[in-house]
This record gives C-alpha cells, sequence and structure tokens, in this order.
C-alpha cells in the first residue's frame, strides 16, 4: 500500500476508531450487585439519678411553742417512662426511726420530721412507722421533689449545740 493510500485510510480508520469508543461508552455496564439488610438493635435500660439539696434549719429556739419549719429537696431523672420511688431512711441516731428522726449534738438529740407535703402531714420515709415513699414516673428529664422539714415545739430540755443528722436516700426503680 502507498503513503496515499494509507493516508486517504486514515480518515476512515480515525472515524471507525470514534464510533467504537462512542458504542463502548453507551454500552450498559456489565457489572452485577447484590444487596442486603443489616439489623440494627439497642435495648434501653431504665436508670435513675438522684442528688439532694441539704436542709438548713437555722437556729432554733426551744423554748418557743412554734414549730420551726424549712425546705430541702431531692431531684430524680429517670429513664422516660420508668416508676420510681424514693425513700428515706432514719438518720444516724442510734434511736430514731422514719417518723421521729433525730439530730445530734455530741450525746443530745433534737428531734424533727420530714414530709413530703406541703401541710406537713405525710410523713417521708422508707414505708415504716406510717411513713410514705416519693413516687412518680420519669420524664427523662429532672423531677424536683421538695422536702420539708420540722423541729417541733416542747424540746426544751435539749442542750444548746450544733445538731446534725445524715439521711440516706435510695431511688428504686
Amino acid at each position: 500500500m502507498s503513503t496515499k493510500q494509507i493516508l486517504s485510510l486514515s480518515p476512515r480508520i480515525v472515524a471507525l476508531a470514534a464510533a467504537a469508543t462512542v458504542a463502548a461508552a453507551a454500552a450498559p455496564a456489565s457489572a452485577q450487585t447484590a444487596t442486603s439488610t443489616m439489623a440494627v438493635g439497642a435495648t434501653v435500660t431504665n436508670n435513675c439519678i438522684v442528688s439532694t439539696t441539704p436542709i438548713a434549719l437555722g437556729n432554733i429556739d426551744v423554748t418557743s411553742t412554734a414549730a420551726r419549719d424549712t425546705t430541702g429537696g431531692i431531684a430524680v431523672t429517670c429513664t422516660n417512662g420508668a416508676a420510681w420511688s424514693a425513700a428515706a431512711d432514719a438518720g444516724q441516731a442510734a434511736g430514731a426511726t422514719p417518723a421521729t428522726r433525730q439530730m445530734a449534738s455530741g450525746a443530745d438529740l433534737l428531734n424533727y420530721a420530714l414530709y413530703s407535703d406541703a401541710p406537713r402531714t405525710v410523713l417521708w420515709g422508707d414505708g415504716t412507722a406510717g411513713t410514705v415513699a416519693i413516687t412518680d414516673v420519669g420524664t427523662g428529664a429532672v423531677q424536683n421533689k421538695v422536702i420539708y422539714a420540722s423541729v417541733l415545739p416542747g424540746q426544751a430540755t435539749v442542750h444548746a449545740g450544733t445538731y446534725a443528722d445524715q439521711i440516706n436516700v435510695t431511688v428504686t426503680y
């Protein structure tokens, strides 16, 4: 073949090569696919946390005929929908009960009571000795509960001093 013949074929070869390239690009892909599903799961468990704010009764006049009242509180955060109950023990004094708690100053004791209601008629405790626990259902947010405290009158024989007690709060859910 002469150079002239090769040159006249060149545009045809280029056109055929370009057409083959376009045809190859336009042809459907020959890749295969497969699919599956993946299960995803979790278990949300009931959980609660509790914190407290102290009860500061301040200066007590044991010769007064009036009770000395104040408040403190508990803050409970439980899983949404989780029923919970907050109980309080009798405190640290050996003779204390949930119905009649005692703050101590050395060997001296000062009686007081904790309530779950503002009129101070429902004693807060552990369900014994006429007391009840505070109950509610969790919302996923903090639920604040006021604790009402009273030092009742009629304790004129108590010595002057600084009195203290510590209550354990247990949340059951």
